[in-house]
């Protein structure tokens, strides 16, 4: 898959998690999306019930997902906490 989404974007949503989401033991939630990095932060991970990415080195980024409809609704999850927080 082509890596539509600026991967500056996914870093700027993954910082907003961490900043305002709730913190769990490994990870941060924020409007159903879970963020969290490998144990050596080189790897940064977003996913919700239906979606995983993850970020890697060299601004790329992978998406696991079933249906495009999972992958569309977690896109707009993103957008959603890159405006209002």
């Amino acid at each position: 898959m082509k890596n539509d989404i600026e991967t500056k974007f996914l870093l700027s949503v993954f910082e907003k998690i961490r900043q305002h989401g709730q913190r769990t033991e490994f990870a941060y939630l924020l409007e159903g999306v879970k963020a969290y990095t490998d144990h050596d932060g080189y790897t940064v991970f977003l996913e919700d019930a239906q979606v995983k990415m993850s970020i890697g080195f060299h601004n790329q980024y992978f998406l696991d997902y079933d249906k495009a409809e999972h992958k569309d609704a977690f896109t707009r999850k993103l957008e959603t906490i890159a405006q209002n927080y």
